[in-house]
C-alpha cells in the first residue's frame, strides 16, 4: 500500500502524537463551548461530562499514551516494532471512536460499542503481544506492571461510561495514567539528568518499588475504605517527595524543558495529597481540584516536554528546545493557573477561568501541532529508516 509506505506510519509515536496534538487543539475549546452552554453536547448515551472525560483520558490522552509505548515497547524488547498499515488501521479505528463518542448516538448499539472499543481493545492487545511474546529480551523487568495496567484501562473505559460508576472509572483512568507517569519519570528522568547536568539522581530499588507498587494499589482505590485509601495516597506522596529531594531539583529547574518535568512529578504529590485529605475531612474545592491537578497539572506540563523530545531525537534531529517549544511549556503552565489556581481565589469567574484555560491550552497545542506535525510527516534526517 502506497498510504502505509509514507514516513507518518514508520514509528508508532509518528500518527499518535499528530492525532494528540489535534486532539488537544480541538477537545479543550469544544468541551467550554458545551459547558458554556454555546454547543450542544454530543447526542450519544452517556452524559456530557462523561463525553468529556472519556475523550480527555481515552481520546486525547491515549493518543499519547499509545505513541509512547508503541514506540518504547520495540526498543524495550529490541524488535522493529509496529508500522505501516498496522499503525494505519490503529489510527483509522482512533479516528472511528472520536466519530462514534460526537455522533454515534444513533448508530446500532452492537456498531457503537465496536467502534467505542475498537481502538483501545486493539492496541492493548499489539502491546500485550509484545511484551509477553519477547519478555526474554526484555530489559526492564518492571513492564510487568504494564501487563496488569494494560487490562486495565479497558474496565476503567467501561466503568467510566457507566453512569452509575462514573466516579470509580475516573479515579482507575487516574490511578492508571499516573502510575504509567511514575513508571515513565522514574526512567526517562534518570537520563535527561545526566545528559544535561552530568549527575546521578537516586536510584534505590526498593523505594522505586514500593512507589510503583502503592501506585498500583491506589488504582482500585475506589474499592479501598476512605481511611486505608487516605493513608496510602500519603504514603505514597512521602515516598514520591523523599525520593525527590535526591534527585536535584534545584538543578532540573534551570531549564524549562527538564524542570517541567520536575513540576508534574511535584504535582502528582499534589494531586495524592488533595486526594488523600479529601478521603479524611470535607473539603470544598472548586473545579474538581484533584482530578484537574492530574490532567491539567500532570498530564499538560509533562506531555508537551515529552512529545517535543521524542518528535526531534526520533527523527534524528538535536533535542534542543527553541524559543516555541519553550514558550509552548510556559503557556502550559498559565493554563494550570487558569485552572487550578483562579477558580479557588475567585470561585465567581468559574465560566470564564473554563474558557481561558481551555483556549489557552488550544493554543499550546496548536503551536506544538505547527511545530512538530511537518518533523512527523517527513522522514528521518540522519538517514535512518525509523
Amino acid at each position: 500500500m502506497r498510504l502505509a509506505s509514507h514516513p507518518l506510519w514508520l514509528v508508532g509515536f509518528r500518527p499518535f502524537f499528530t492525532l494528540a496534538c489535534l486532539a488537544g487543539l480541538i477537545l479543550p475549546p469544544v468541551w467550554a463551548l458545551i459547558f458554556g452552554g454555546q454547543l450542544a453536547a454530543p447526542d450519544i448515551p452517556v452524559s456530557a461530562i462523561q463525553w468529556h472525560a472519556h475523550e480527555m483520558f481515552f481520546g486525547f490522552g491515549w493518543a499519547v499514551l499509545g505513541g509512547f509505548l508503541l514506540t518504547a515497547t520495540k526498543n524495550w524488547v529490541g524488535i522493529r516494532g509496529y508500522h505501516g498499515p498496522a499503525l494505519l488501521l490503529l489510527a483509522a479505528a482512533w479516528i472511528v471512536e472520536r466519530l462514534a463518542m460526537s455522533f454515534g448516538g444513533h448508530w446500532p448499539l452492537p456498531l457503537f460499542l465496536l467502534a467505542n472499543n475498537l481502538f483501545l481493545g486493539g492496541i492493548v492487545a499489539m502491546l500485550l503481544w509484545t511484551l509477553i511474546r519477547h519478555r526474554q529480551s526484555d530489559s526492564y523487568r518492571d513492564n510487568a506492571f504494564f501487563l496488569i495496567m494494560l487490562p486495565a484501562f479497558i474496565v476503567a473505559k467501561s466503568l467510566l461510561l457507566s453512569g452509575g460508576d462514573f466516579a470509580a472509572g475516573t479515579t482507575m483512568a487516574i490511578g492508571l495514567f499516573r502510575l504509567a507517569f511514575l513508571v515513565m519519570l522514574e526512567r526517562t528522568l534518570t537520563q535527561f539528568m545526566k545528559a544535561a547536568f552530568q549527575v546521578e539522581i537516586l536510584r534505590q530499588p526498593r523505594l522505586d518499588m514500593a512507589i510503583k507498587l502503592l501506585g498500583l494499589v491506589l488504582v482500585v482505590e475506589f474499592l479501598l475504605p476512605p481511611p486505608l485509601a487516605a493513608v496510602i495516597a500519603l504514603t505514597l506522596a512521602a515516598l514520591l517527595a523523599i525520593r525527590l529531594c535526591f534527585w536535584q531539583p534545584q538543578l532540573a529547574m534551570r531549564r524549562i524543558d527538564i524542570g517541567i518535568m520536575f513540576i508534574g512529578y511535584l504535582l502528582i504529590v499534589a494531586q495524592l495529597l488533595v486526594d488523600a485529605l479529601g478521603h479524611l475531612v470535607n473539603l470544598v474545592w472548586v473545579g474538581s481540584l484533584s482530578v484537574h491537578l492530574f490532567t491539567v497539572g500532570v498530564m499538560g506540563c509533562v506531555i508537551p516536554a515529552m512529545i517535543i523530545r521524542i518528535a526531534k531525537g526520533h527523527t534524528g534531529r538535536k533535542v534542543v528546545f527553541a524559543g516555541v517549544d519553550r514558550l509552548v511549556l510556559y503557556i502550559m503552565l498559565a493554563t494550570l493557573f487558569f485552572r487550578i489556581g483562579l477558580p479557588q481565589l475567585f470561585p465567581a469567574g468559574y465560566l470564564t477561568w473554563i474558557h481561558l484555560s481551555a483556549w489557552t491550552w488550544a493554543l499550546a497545542y496548536g503551536l506544538l501541532a505547527w511545530r512538530t506535525i511537518p518533523m512527523l510527516m517527513q522522514p528521518r534526517i540522519d538517514g535512518r529508516e525509523h
